[in-house]
C-alpha cells in the first residue's frame, strides 16, 4: 500500500457539491477510416484489457482510514473489470461539434464513484463525418498532467495496426486487505508527529512566501522569505516577484455544480512562427493568446478590471523515477507545482500585450529555475489531515468570496507532433479539460500540442460564463492578430530582442524517447506542464 500525499489528498478535499476533482480529455477519432471500419465499446475494453498491467493509476482504489484520522491510502482493486468503467452513447444527429461538448459537459459534471478505481471511459459515437470521441476522466488525486497523458500513451500506436504488448508476469498471490488496526496505528503516530512536520512545513512556507499569490503582495513578504530561505540554508535573493493580487472579475466567486465546455484547435505551427519572429517561447504565445481572449471578452461586457488578472501555469516536477514502472503505487499521484504569473489584460495594444507576457513569463521562470516553489504541497500538509478534509471546501469557498487568490489557471501541455491511433484509428485532435474550483475561478483554459495543432479545452462554470464558445472565438480572433504582426514584423524587421534564453520552461519534463523500432513500448510522450486544479 502506498499512502497519499498531502497534496494528493488536497484534491479529494476539495471535491464538493459544486467541485468534481478529476483532470480529463477527449481524443477525436476517425473511426469510419480505420480498418475495421468502426471503433466499438468492445474495441476499447479488449484494448484496456490488453494494457492495463502497464497503467498502474487504472488499477488502484483508495482505502479510507477510519474515522478519517488520516490520508487514504491506494491499494489494488481486487477482480477489476475494466468492462465496469467504459460506456458508450450516441449523438443524435446532426452529431456536431456542440451537441458533442454538451455531452461530454453532462459526463464531466458528475463525480467518480469513490468505492471503485477513480476513472472511467466513454465512447461517444454519432459525431459527424464517421468520427467518434473517446472522453477519459481520471480523478486529480491519482493523476496530475503529465501522468494523465502518460497513461493515455499506454493506449495509443503508431499505426493503425495495434502494437503488441509483452504479457503481464504471472499474477502473485492476491495483496492482503488495508488493516484498519494498522492504519489507525499509523495515523495516531503521524498526529503525535504532525506539530513538528507542521512547523517544517511553515519554514518552507516561508521562503516561498513572495512567490504565493496574495501572501506575496504583504509588504513585508519579501524580507520574511529571503530571511526564511537563510535560516533553511537557501539562497536569500532571488528574482524577485511582482505583488499580484487578483482583480475582481465575473471568473470568481463561488460556483454551482453546471459546467460548459468549448474546443478548438489553433496551427502550431501560426503559434511557432510569431514565436520565432518575436524571440518568445510557444508558451509565452500561448499566453498572449489567453490574455488577449480574456481582455476581449470581459471588454464586451464592460468588466475589464484596470490590473492584469493573475494566472497559476501548473508545472510538472515528475522525474523518471517517480513516474516508476507498473508496480502498484508507481507513478500515481502529483508531482507538480504552480507559477503565479500576471495576464497582461490590462494593455490594450497586441503587440505591446506580446512583449509584456514574455516579459513576465521570463522572470517567473527564471525564479522557478532557481528555486522550485514547493508551497503547494506545503500548505497542504499544515493542517492535521482530519481538519483538511472537513475545512477545504469551506475555505474555498470562503476565500472565492472574500479574497481570490488567482483569476484562473492556464495550462499548456507539450504533446507528440506525429500522427497516433487508437483501436486502429486515427486521433484527429485532443482537448483537455482540467477541474474548476470555488477558489481558482469559474473558467478554466487547457491546452494541447499534438501533430501540428495546439487543442484547446475551456471549461467554465455557467453562472460565471455563460457562453464559453465565444472565448474560442476570442481565442481564434487573438492568433489571426499575432499572425498578422508577425507578417508585419518580418516584412519591416524589428530590432531584435532580448535572446530568449530561459523561455523554455525550466522544469523537469519527461525523457523524450524517439520513436521505438519495435512495437512494444508505450509510445512516447514529453510533457513539461500539466492540468492542475
Amino acid at each position: 500500500m502506498r499512502q497519499l500525499s498531502a497534496l494528493d489528498a488536497q484534491f479529494l478535499h476539495a471535491e464538493s457539491a459544486t467541485t468534481a476533482a478529476h483532470l480529463a480529455g477527449v481524443a477525436i477519432l476517425d473511426a469510419a477510416r480505420s480498418p475495421g471500419g468502426a471503433v466499438t465499446r468492445d474495441d476499447v475494453v479488449r484494448l484496456l484489457r490488453e494494457r492495463l498491467h502497464l497503467v498502474p493509476a487504472l488499477r488502484l482504489r483508495l482505502a479510507e482510514v477510519p474515522f478519517g484520522l488520516d490520508r487514504p491510502y491506494w491499494t489494488e482493486a481486487a477482480g477489476l473489470d475494466v468492462a465496469d468503467h467504459v460506456h458508450e452513447v450516441v449523438l443524435p444527429l446532426p452529431g456536431d461539434e456542440s451537441q458533442l461538448a454538451d455531452e461530454i459537459t453532462r459526463i464531466h459534471e458528475r463525480r467518480l464513484d469513490r468505492s471503485r478505481p477513480l476513472w472511467e471511459m466513454h465512447l461517444i459515437q454519432g459525431l459527424s463525418g464517421g468520427r467518434a470521441a473517446l472522453y477519459t476522466k481520471v480523478h486529480h488525486c491519482a493523476v496530475d498532467g503529465m501522468s494523465g497523458v502518460e497513461i493515455l500513451a499506454c493506449l495509443l500506436d503508431l499505426t493503425s495496426e495495434i502494437r503488441p504488448v509483452p504479457a503481464p508476469e504471472p499474477p502473485g498471490p492476491p495483496p492482503p486487505a488495508p488493516d484498519p488496526g494498522e492504519m489507525l496505528a499509523v495515523a495516531v503516530a503521524r498526529s503525535v508527529s504532525h506539530p513538528a512536520r507542521a512547523l517544517r512545513s511553515l519554514g518552507r512556507l516561508a521562503a516561498d512566501l513572495d512567490a504565493i499569490p496574495l501572501l506575496g503582495a504583504l509588504p513585508a513578504a519579501r524580507a520574511v522569505a529571503a530571511a526564511a530561505r537563510l535560516i533553511i540554508g537557501g539562497e536569500a535573493e532571488l528574482p524577485e516577484m511582482p505583488p499580484l493580487v487578483a482583480p475582481p472579475t465575473p471568473f470568481n466567486g463561488p460556483i454551482s455544480a453546471r459546467r460548459r465546455f468549448s474546443y478548438g484547435a489553433l496551427p502550431l505551427s501560426e503559434v511557432k512562427r510569431v514565436a520565432r519572429t518575436f524571440g518568445l517561447s510557444v508558451n509565452d504565445v500561448v499566453m498572449t493568446l489567453c490574455a488577449s481572449a480574456l481582455r476581449s471578452w470581459l471588454r464586451e461586457r464592460d468588466v475589464l478590471p484596470a490590473e492584469p488578472l493573475v494566472a497559476a501555469v501548473p508545472v510538472a516536477v515528475r522525474t523518471a523515477g517517480a513516474r516508476g514502472g507498473a508496480r502498484a503505487g508507481a507513478g500515481v499521484g502529483n508531482r507538480l507545482s504552480a507559477m503565479i504569473a500576471p495576464l497582461a489584460t490590462d494593455v490594450a495594444c497586441p503587440l505591446e500585450r506580446l512583449r509584456v507576457t514574455g516579459e513576465a513569463m521570463r522572470r517567473a521562470k527564471r525564479r522557478f529555475a532557481a528555486a522550485p516553489a514547493t508551497w503547494l504541497d506545503e500548505l497542504s500538509a499544515v493542517l492535521p489531515a482530519p481538519v483538511t478534509a472537513v475545512a477545504t471546501p469551506a475555505v474555498f469557498r470562503l476565500a472565492s468570496i472574500v479574497l481570490p487568490p488567482i483569476n484562473l489557471i492556464v495550462s499548456n501541455v507539450p504533446g507528440p507532433q506525429f500522427p497516433l491511433y487508437l483501436c486502429g484509428a486515427r486521433v484527429l485532435g485532443y482537448y483537455p479539460m482540467s477541474v474548476l474550483t470555488d477558489m481558482t475561478g469559474g473558467v478554466n483554459i487547457t491546452c494541447f500540442s499534438y501533430d501540428g495543432s495546439l487543442g484547446f479545452g475551456v471549461l467554465a462554470c455557467p453562472d460565471r460564463v455563460a457562453d464559453v464558445w465565444r472565448l474560442m472565438g476570442h481565442l481564434q480572433e487573438a492568433m489571426d492578430e499575432l499572425v498578422e504582426l508577425a507578417g508585419t514584423a518580418d516584412t519591416h524587421p524589428a530590432p531584435p530582442t532580448e535572446p530568449a534564453a530561459v523561455t523554455d520552461p525550466p522544469v523537469a519534463v519527461a525523457d523524450p524517447v524517439a520513436v521505438p523500432d519495435t512495437a512494444t513500448a508505450p509510445i512516447p510522450v514529453t510533457v513539461a506542464v500539466p492540468t492542475s486544479a
